[in-house]
């Protein structure tokens, strides 16, 4: 209890700001409140960890890794995501023996999380089988638990259902819990990425393995909140998966993964990205959960996920991570959507000043007394995403000529709107007043004054966000 103590008074005294734990509101389930009750809406991306370092200088990695949160973090961003099963942090060097070194190393990347003021959901697993035979993935293959490398295993299932494989889990979790307790830097603790993309996630097994894994992690880290994840929804047979395990007690974050993928089965996934985002948003949002929705992992692929998209090294202006931040949250999602690719896409193209674009338009709205409700509207021009809450309301004009395929596929520059108009009832008023529009490709507001009954929306290219003060 003392050390706990401790680490929570260190984070407080450090940082004023932080308002406590983060978890979901009690008034409003839809979005993450602090212990105080203010809001915290998630602005991040998913930074798994350095895929390329050399062996043995892991600071040359932390180079890299803190560029990344300094940039995200100057620009309005406030989560982050990790793996601690990623082969630069997992602490595992043999079946139930643990490194120092990698603690160490985690350690040292929650100091600069806690510097660049980001919250962490952290990840525990990740792996889909302990042998190449049940899964051809070297990446996904923890081998050290197999009996051939000195564990005590045959199977990835035998590792779900047996007391053996269930020690492994529990076991690093008590470290993890000795070693930093339940921390109010933490967003949450998620069982596994994509866990369904072991083989047979529809059986008993499986789905026993998490209920007992939810209530044990929330047992050790009962102020934290805690999740599981899912694999990219980009077919119908995942559905029932879906519905299943976010209804799964103890889990109390609905998470959904979607990418645009031309070899996916849902025509959905080969859409426009902001198209992508939010429908993946309504589904979850469609099961009636009663929590918040995120959109935790999202980009573009190569077909059925065979490396990141082609179009990433065209995309230098950020037209798909604009939809990946914007769509999600105007589709009823507690934060932005959480882009993969953080390093090929995002950091490669310097496209950090999204995250500002974002927080710029939520700065100041409290989502949690908003009580937003969201709709889309589709005109012959736009598709406008609307939150309507108790004083606010939040317009999202998105140009449905400008997509993946306009600008990076056929390479057409996007067009100039600048006769589109909309009444009082649009814009939510019932007495003419003025209002703000922002431009989030040229970082600037600019006022709209009432002229014959409607309200002309300046020239704008791609999107416009229109914020309205509601009369009451």
């Amino acid at each position: 209890m003392l050390a706990l103590y401790a680490c929570i008074t260190k984070t407080e005294t450090e940082h004023p700001k932080l308002k406590g734990y983060i978890g979901v509101s009690t008034t409003n389930t839809n979005y993450f409140a602090f212990s105080d009750g203010s809001p915290y809406i998630p602005i991040g991306i998913n930074m798994v960890g350095p895929d390329k370092y050399p062996e043995g200088y892991p600071d040359s990695a932390f180079v890299e890794i803190e560029g990344w949160m300094k940039n995200l973090s100057a620009n309005g961003g406030n989560y982050i995501r990790i793996w601690l099963s990623h082969r630069f942090w997992d602490i595992e060097e043999s079946a139930g023996v643990y490194s120092q070194d990698k603690a160490e190393r985690i350690d040292r990347f929650i100091s600069l999380a806690r510097k660049y003021k980001l919250r962490i959901k952290i990840t525990l697993e990740h792996f889909r089988s302990i042998t190449l035979e049940e899964n051809n993935q070297p990446w996904a293959t923890k081998f050290i638990y197999h009996r051939s490398r000195g564990g005590k295993l045959d199977s990835v299932r035998q590792y779900l259902a047996s007391g053996e494989g269930r020690k492994l889990f529990l076991d690093k979790l008590d470290f993890y819990k000795r070693r930093y307790g339940a921390d109010t830097l933490f967003f949450g603790w998620e069982l596994w990425n994509e866990m369904n993309a072991m083989k047979g996630p529809e059986d008993s097994v499986f789905f026993s393995w998490n209920v007992d894994m939810l209530k044990a992690v929330k047992e050790r880290f009962p102020e934290n909140l805690v999740m599981q994840s899912l694999g990219s929804f980009d077919t119908e047979s995942v559905r029932p998966i879906y519905q299943k395990m976010m209804r799964l007690p103890g889990n109390e974050v609905a998470q959904v993964h979607r990418y645009l993928d031309p070899g996916a089965p849902m025509p959905v996934c080969h859409e426009s990205m902001d198209i992508i985002g939010s429908s993946a948003v309504e589904e979850l949002l469609s099961y009636n959960l009663n929590k918040p929705v995120l959109l935790a992992e999202t980009g573009a692929v190569e077909a059925r996920h065979d490396g990141p998209s082609r179009y990433y090294k065209v995309d230098t202006t950020g037209i798909m991570l604009h939809d990946i931040l914007f769509a999600p949250f105007f589709s009823g999602a507690a934060g932005t959507g959480m882009s993969w690719h953080w390093d090929s896409y995002v950091a490669k193209n310097n496209l950090w000043f999204h995250y500002k674009r974002f927080n710029e338009v939520v700065k100041g709205i409290d989502p949690i007394l908003e009580r937003f409700d969201h709709s889309v509207v589709i005109t012959p021009e736009l598709r406008i995403y609307r939150l309507k809450g108790k004083n606010t309301q939040l317009l999202w004009l998105r140009d449905k000529t400008s997509t993946w395929q306009s600008e990076l596929a056929d390479h057409q520059k996007p067009r100039q709107l600048s006769t589109i108009i909309l009444t009082h009832e649009d814009i939510g008023l019932l007495n003419p007043r003025p209002v703000q529009a922002y431009d989030p490709w040229n970082d600037r507001w600019i006022e709209i004054q009432e002229k014959d009954g409607y309200y002309p929306i300046p020239s704008f290219q791609r999107s416009i966000i229109i914020k309205t003060i509601l009369e009451n």
